[in-house]
């Protein structure tokens, strides 16, 4: 009974431990932070963003804000009246869901200058250490109880 529990624990770990420090953490325009006057578009070029990643927006507070917006209202740089925006400078979003994802900043005219971002979100990637690993079990010819193939200290 305790062995089993014990195989069951670890199992457990070794499928969802490595899922769970597999995020990454982006800081939005990297050293420039959210701000006016950068290329978004170009910071994004080249990373891969995957579900569980986090974007971090780090600005001045009060300077900026960051709302999460659909496309048309990135194309038109339009907050929606209903939503609200993180304004505390430093600002975290973990990606949900895959699919594309806009940001804006709904400060003046910000987001006409350049201040928005739009990504595209991936599906949770696997390290490649979570390729599957064959059972530590088998079954024997004429036996209905599994047999494991592996050896306890």
């Amino acid at each position: 009974m305790g062995l089993s529990r014990v195989f069951i624990l670890l199992l457990v770990v070794a499928t969802f431990g490595p899922m769970i420090t597999s995020a990454k953490d982006f800081i939005v325009g990297d050293q420039s932070g959210w701000t006016v006057g950068f290329d978004y578009q170009a910071w994004a070029n080249g990373k891969e963003f995957h579900v569980g990643d986090r974007l971090v927006f780090k600005y001045p507070a009060g300077a900026h804000n960051v709302y999460k917006v659909n496309g048309t209202d990135f194309q038109n740089c339009s907050a929606p009246l209903e939503a609200t925006p993180l304004t505390s400078g430093d600002d975290t979003i973990v990606l949900a869901t895959s699919g594309k994802k806009w940001y804006i900043c709904g400060v003046g005219n910000h987001c006409d200058r350049g201040q928005k971002l739009v990504i595209t979100v991936l599906p949770q990637a696997l390290p490649p250490s979570m390729a599957p690993a064959p059972f530590p079990w088998s079954y024997s010819k004429g036996s209905k109880r599994p047999f494991f193939n592996f050896k306890l200290p």
